[in-house]
């Protein structure tokens, strides 16, 4: 299977705090990856760097085989790498359609001035097609009852897979998703997992996932990746990683405790497969 993403040595530092520490793995097309932690282990650091919002201080990051250590976080969008974010980052003021329509700006081919012959270019024509695309969004995350509604009006769970909705209208092939579950009830998180699966299932998409909840991680991941104070220390499939006596000591600090349940971990096996 080809690899979609590529880490090589990543470390970051800021100013004397290191964040992450030479920091290497692969991702596989189609692959479901989750990077799973404690609080303050560099999840969101290397999903920052991924994206450009971070430029490491050492390492390489490779894309579909090239290099985007250098490249702005624009232009790896324009390659198709989308992302959420663990804080939310609409625009409250806008409806849900036109939130999700701004993911599409980087696929928009007419400039200003085309655009002003709105009618005598494919201007009008290309809109329709964006608007098409941004409907199917719409239908697949369920949101046709709040399509109007005002972003900021609505509950979190809703403006979560509001930001989901604006990420997948970009037509990412690698999505990263920041934490999509934080703050949820079981419901909404068991409605999220679903479309997450259903996106990298149907939609095709590589997606690399940072996520709190062991249950979701267990049952939906492919692979899994632990940090621990800025540093890679497990990879592998969810149950194997997850009964790591390293990952047990990170998380619980001990070595003697069980992570997880001998049942949730043949649960995970077998999703795996």
């Amino acid at each position: 299977m080809a690899t979609s993403l590529e880490v090589r040595g990543v470390s970051l530092r800021f100013g004397g705090v290191r964040a992450l520490t030479d920091v290497s793995f692969a991702i596989r097309e189609g692959e479901l990856f989750s990077i799973i932690g404690p609080n303050g282990a560099g999840k969101t650091s290397i999903v920052n760097c991924i994206s450009g919002r971070y430029k490491p201080t050492e390492g390489q990051l490779f894309y579909q085989g090239r290099d985007i250590t250098g490249l702005t976080p624009n232009a790896r969008a324009s390659l198709g790498i989308g992302r959420t974010f663990q804080n939310l980052a609409l625009f409250h003021h806008m409806s849900v359609l036109d939130n999700v329509m701004v993911g599409r700006h980087h696929l928009l081919k007419n400039n200003f001035l085309t655009g002003s012959l709105y009618w005598l270019t494919g201007a009008r024509k290309e809109e329709l097609e964006h608007r098409r695309k941004v409907e199917e969004i719409i239908d697949f995350l369920d949101l046709q009852s709040v399509r109007k509604a005002t972003a900021g009006t609505l509950s979190y769970g809703l403006r979560k897979r509001v930001e989901l909705a604006r990420a997948m209208a970009l037509e990412p092939r690698l999505i990263l998703l920041d934490e999509p579950m934080a703050g949820m009830n079981f419901e909404e998180k068991e409605d999220m997992a679903r479309y997450i699966v259903d996106l990298n299932e149907e939609f095709g998409m590589t997606v690399v996932m940072i996520e709190h909840d062991m249950g979701v991680v267990m049952d939906i991941s492919h692979r899994v990746m632990v940090l621990d104070f800025g540093k890679k220390i497990a990879e592998g499939d969810p149950a194997t990683v997850l009964a790591d006596p390293h990952v047990r000591r990170a998380y619980l600090g001990e070595e003697d405790e069980v992570l997880v349940d001998p049942d949730d971990a043949s649960h995970a096996q077998e999703s795996a497969a």
